[in-house]
């Protein structure tokens, strides 16, 4: 690894700082050699100070985790141990995520330039006239007088029938769509989902055996399973099962 050299450089962060490291370096983020970097860390940390530059808590806060990952890795390893995590797992998805923020900055910062460069007009008061001006002939009137006289005759009250379409339908429950369902997995009659919902007769029926089937899923009670193209298999899960779980 090549010998660290310093610039004047102002990180934001921590992470930051380990980021260019590992850049610097050529390091595959994935397999970080935790003692070559904590002593260019460190060596980075020692030229901040040499130059009065801010050296805040966090920088020494990372110093610590560091080296607390080092003498993990240094510990030995015997064969009845079960096998650890790799300590350096948890710093690497920090850096991975802290990368993702930093690589969408610049797009923010373009939006940012051009927005405050942008002015927006601010809104016209509108006088409204409430004097409706528009000249009409005898003939539109005369349309427009038979069209109300039409509506009008219409005394004769509408019948019950024309109704049905908008309160007469029936009220489904989803209680007895759950009743329903598990009566046909019980007796294995059925246990396709579309073969289920295809049943229902009405949308009401329909959307009442879909939420039935949410609200037995919820509580553990069917599990679900791709059954071909568009279908899915319906099973019930035994009380065994569940203990399991």
């Amino acid at each position: 690894m090549e010998t660290v050299s310093f610039k004047l450089e102002v990180f934001e962060g921590p992470l930051d700082l380990l980021l260019h490291l590992i850049s610097k370096n050529k390091i595959n983020i994935y397999d970080i050699p935790i003692a070559d970097i904590l002593e260019q860390y460190l060596d980075h940390l020692d030229e901040m100070k040499k130059m009065d530059m801010e050296l805040t808590a966090d920088f020494l806060s990372m110093a610590s985790y560091l080296l607390y990952i080092k003498s993990k890795m240094l510990l030995p390893k015997h064969e009845d141990e079960e096998e650890e995590k790799d300590p350096r797992e948890e710093l690497v998805a920090r850096l991975i995520e802290y990368q993702k923020y930093k690589n969408v900055l610049p797009t923010f910062q373009e939006f940012f330039e051009n927005g405050r460069k942008t002015y927006v007009k601010d809104i016209d008061d509108i006088i409204f006239d409430p004097v409706y001006k528009k000249n009409h002939t005898l003939d539109e009137l005369l349309e427009a007088y038979d069209r109300v006289l039409t509506r009008t005759k219409r005394r004769i009250p509408p019948t019950v029938s024309s109704f049905t379409r908008v309160v007469g339908r029936k009220i489904v429950s989803v209680n007895s769509k759950i009743i329903f369902i598990l009566k046909n997995l019980l007796r294995r009659k059925d246990n396709s989902f579309r073969e289920i919902i295809y049943k229902s007769k009405t949308k009401s029926e329909a959307v009442a055996t879909f939420l039935a089937f949410l609200e037995l899923i919820k509580a553990n009670r069917i599990k679900v399973s791709e059954k071909g193209k568009n279908d899915y298999e319906i099973s019930l899960i035994k009380n065994s099962e569940r203990e399991e779980q």
